[in-house]
């Protein structure tokens, strides 16, 4: 069975998203603006979720996480939460 590990970055509008985007592209560590920006409790740990398997997450998420390369920031993502910046940091299929 697929599984993944990935962190994000969930804030509240689009706007935000695109800028902490733009700020990683730049240079910024995903992990710190995570912890500075993220409103999920996952921000605390640099917006880590951890290892997950299909279905787990909502599912435009997993539509990401399952298909984007790994190690690449993808977003923003919409979602009933708020917008996300993703990054997957390892997948098994």
């Amino acid at each position: 069975m697929a599984s993944a590990t990935a962190r994000h970055i969930l804030v509240a509008s689009e706007e935000d998203c695109q800028n902490l985007k733009q700020a990683i592209e730049e240079g910024g560590e995903f992990a710190e603006l995570a912890k500075e920006h993220s409103t999920c409790p996952s921000g605390k740990s640099g917006g880590d979720l951890g290892d997950f398997g299909p279905g787990q997450m909502v599912p435009e998420f997993d539509a990401v996480v399952f298909s984007a390369d790994v190690g690449v920031v993808q977003g923003p993502v919409k979602t009933q939460f708020g917008y996300h910046l993703l990054e997957v940091t390892s997948r098994t299929d």
